[in-house]
């Protein structure tokens, strides 16, 4: 081998590394903005499982285990913690989906 074939090869070594962390970049961007949407959509479909709670029982829910037993909710735990305060049962409760 000629020092022409190495600097072929080391360029074409190059070029495939650089392709490969712009294909990882890609996907840790795409990961990131689904766990984003994931996130928007558990934050609605909780604020819409406390009202509906609330207008069919005419008090809002206790806790956050209430509302998966009761209104369908799943909270994957390993990708999102939910802080749920509640002050009274005629008060809507405040909560926060936070990803884990």
């Amino acid at each position: 081998m000629n020092s022409a074939n190495i600097k072929e090869i080391m360029t074409g070594i190059g070029v495939f590394i650089v392709g490969c962390l712009i294909v990882i970049g890609g996907m840790r961007n795409t990961l990131s903005s689904t766990r984003a949407e994931e996130q928007i959509q558990l934050e609605g479909a909780l604020k819409r499982a406390i009202v509906e709670c609330y207008a069919l029982e005419g008090v809002y829910p206790p806790n956050i285990e209430y509302i998966e037993q009761n209104y369908g909710i799943v909270i994957d735990r390993e990708q999102f913690i939910v802080h749920y305060e509640a002050f009274a049962d005629n008060i809507m409760p405040d909560f926060i989906v936070i990803a884990n």
